[in-house]
């Protein structure tokens, strides 16, 4: 197996979800052998799973946006073309911009006000929401970038039909 920077770079966040989600199913794992093998169990291991799954939970949403692999309801899509779907991807990008901005904003107001500390490691729950408002902050950025696409897409549209259109002889 080789490292691709360039893979990496595409992925990084499905990569640190992979990572989290690693470690969440390692813990577990331990948890189990130590508790029904050797009679006990670590006090520590289910705050440190659950945080890493909510890592790993957030960073693949992200990732899963990005790579346009979320399930949604594309009936629109799917019985429309040219302008009318082009303008449904648009209007679609601009809502999900819109949803994304106002849940990274919502979170990150959440996230500042937390002063909760998990039980056994007296970690601060901010470390554990700040996925969700990275995860945010990476979807608004990935809708932005896809709605400057659609536009770009219409605008390519309308140019190619303006210089290919027949001309009338009379």
């Amino acid at each position: 197996m080789r490292f691709d920077k360039k893979d990496l770079k595409d992925n990084f966040e499905l990569y640190i979800g992979g990572i989290f989600i690693t470690i969440t199913v390692c813990i577990v794992i331990m948890n189990v052998f130590t508790r029904y093998v050797l009679k006990f169990t670590y006090s520590w291991s289910e705050e440190v799973s659950v945080g890493c799954f909510v890592w790993s939970i957030f960073m693949g949403a992200a990732g899963a946006f990005r790579k346009k692999m979320l399930m949604g309801v594309d009936f629109l899509l799917q019985i429309t073309w040219g302008k009318g779907r082009a303008f449904i991807e648009l209007l679609s990008n601009l809502l999900v911009f819109a949803c994304s901005v106002t849940m990274c904003i919502l979170s990150a107001v959440y996230m500042s006000k937390a002063s909760k500390l998990t039980d056994a490691l007296r970690i601060p729950y901010k470390f554990i929401y700040v996925s969700v408002v990275l995860a945010f902050i990476m979807i608004s950025i990935y809708a932005l970038i896809n709605f400057g696409l659609n536009i770009k897409k219409i605008l390519t549209r309308k140019n190619k039909a303006v210089k290919t259109a027949p001309e009338v002889k009379q």
